[in-house]
């Protein structure tokens, strides 16, 4: 449904060319201005009682719960309180300075945000552009010509010169509002344009320090691995000692050495991860995949943060997403592209004008004499196209709507995502502190399993039986610590945390 303020009617004369004769020359080109300014504050006036065409930007409107439903540490927080600064700057809460170190590097290096950044410029100067078409425009214009006419035209065999040279004026006043909704919708393209750098910032933060915490993982279950290929050794030594005393037979011996080649197979394959961890990390900072061999090989240990999250309350997560926010900017720039359609309904009126001199001679290019000039408006409407204009307007309406269920479907999305990494973050902290009992009482199975082999008491089979049930807890407490932290990570992403909202800086310099 379209929509106008009244305007001022408006008598339009055609332009035509006048004498100055009766002017004296001082005064010539004050009348012909004092008739611009006059015409100009007529527009003006229609300018400011004008109103553009097509519906006017709404957020919408989605029904969010009150709460989580999931378990959270902490109870809600405000964004500007120091809960929301830690979501902002959430990796310095695991308090591993590599970890800080290379997102740090990651943010300023990162091509993919690199790349966001060159395409909120492109948005910037597309707004540009837009703007640019509110204003008048005028151009310069030079040229000579020689002409030589036919003896057959009866005026005689000849040649003539002919110097040009002038100003060529124009200016369409935005009385529907087509330029001012075009405008409106170059900046709604520069916010979403922003607010694209910032989900890749977010995304990018993320990424790393799960790479990160992977690569510490991979690190210590190699760790865990060698230890026990060590004991496992140690015991396929022993059992050997024994078959060779004619205390056990020969299928103990296998069974030893068996299952300590079995764990040391394992050690290549998580070398290979330790590598491709290093090389995807050196990637995202926009290195060559080797470039962090050498600062990242050295065994770490799995970086972990406090559980207490702030997650705050569902509502503010529409804010602080920038997912959301940038789906909320198309709509904006979808619903102002309406009026930009529906403005071709309407007539268009142009100020124009022209200025310049004439002359078949260089000498006299310039004498006053020799001058040119006209100036008036001009309507122009596109009286029988109105159903390829309306089919238009009716094309944008329906990509309004369709950025519209985006936007509810983003919303639930994330919704969905805070709400997953919540109970996957509560269920993993207890499914490991379990792991941590079951590696106790593993250690103290082991312990006793040998003792009781190495007194004749039990077969070796219980002691195999030990040892790898030690191995498999072990290796699971390794991956469920490197567990709970990328679901902390997850939430903090989920939450939209990697970012800072400073209301005092205006969203477009945050690219510059």
């Amino acid at each position: 449904m379209f929509h106008m303020g009244y305007a001022s009617s408006i008598d339009f004369k055609i332009s035509r060319k006048e004498s100055f004769r009766e002017f004296p020359k001082a005064s010539r080109l004050r009348h012909l201005a004092k008739r611009l300014l006059v015409l100009t504050a007529c527009f003006g006036v229609v300018m400011i009682y004008s109103c553009a065409v097509g519906p006017d930007f709404h957020r919408p409107q989605v029904s969010v719960p009150a709460g989580w439903a999931g378990p959270t540490a902490k109870p809600a927080e405000h964004p500007k309180t120091p809960g929301g600064r830690e979501l902002a700057d959430w990796w310095t809460l695991f308090q591993d300075p590599i970890l800080t170190s290379l997102i740090n590097r990651a943010v300023s290096s990162n091509l993919d945000l690199k790349l966001a950044e060159a395409r909120i410029r492109e948005a910037r100067a597309a707004k540009g552009v837009a703007a640019g078409g509110l204003g008048p425009t005028l151009d310069a214009s030079g040229s000579y010509q020689r002409s030589r006419f036919s003896a057959a035209s009866g005026t005689g065999s000849s040649s003539v010169d002919q110097y040009q040279a002038g100003f060529d004026a124009g200016w369409e006043i935005d009385i529907f509002g087509g330029q001012r909704r075009n405008l409106e919708a170059a900046d709604a393209d520069l916010q979403a344009a922003v607010e694209t750098r910032r989900d890749v910032l977010v995304s990018l933060t993320a990424e790393v320090a799960r790479n990160y915490i992977n690569l510490r993982a991979f690190q210590q279950q190699i760790v865990i691995t060698q230890k026990n290929l060590e004991a496992q050794r140690h015991s396929a030594k022993l059992t050997r000692q024994r078959f060779e005393g004619g205390f056990v037979s020969g299928l103990d011996v296998a069974n030893a050495e068996a299952q300590s080649a079995t764990t040391a197979a394992q050690i290549p394959l998580l070398e290979s991860s330790v590598q491709q961890a290093i090389y995807s990390l050196s990637v995202l900072l926009g290195e060559p995949p080797v470039s962090l061999a050498a600062e990242l090989s050295p065994t770490g240990t799995i970086p972990s943060a406090p559980p207490e999250v702030p997650a705050g309350v569902p509502s503010e997560l529409m804010r602080r997403r920038p997912d959301i926010r940038r789906v909320e900017a198309q709509i904006h720039a979808a619903t102002a592209r309406v009026g930009v359609a529906a403005a071709e309904l309407f007539p268009k009126f142009t100020i124009a004008g022209s200025a310049g001199y004439q002359s078949g001679k260089f000498s006299s290019w310039f004498d006053w004499a020799y001058r040119f000039w006209s100036f008036g408006p001009s309507l122009s409407w596109r009286l029988f196209e109105s159903g390829r204009i309306r089919a238009g307007v009716e094309l944008q309406k329906a990509l309004q709507e369709q950025e519209v269920i985006t936007y509810r479907q983003t919303v639930l999305s994330a919704l969905q995502e805070v709400e997953n990494a919540l109970i996957a973050s509560a269920k993993e902290q207890a499914h490991r502190e379990a792991l941590v009992t079951a590696v106790v009482a593993n250690r103290k199975a082991v312990a006793l399993a040998e003792t009781l082999y190495t007194e004749g008491q039990t077969d070796f089979l219980n002691v195999l039986q030990a040892q790898g049930a030690l191995y498999a807890t072990e290796d699971a407490l390794v991956q469920s610590t490197s567990t709970v932290s990328t679901n902390l990570v997850a939430l903090y992403k989920a939450l939209g945390g990697g970012w800072r909202n400073d209301p005092t800086v205006k969203a477009t310099a945050l690219a510059e």
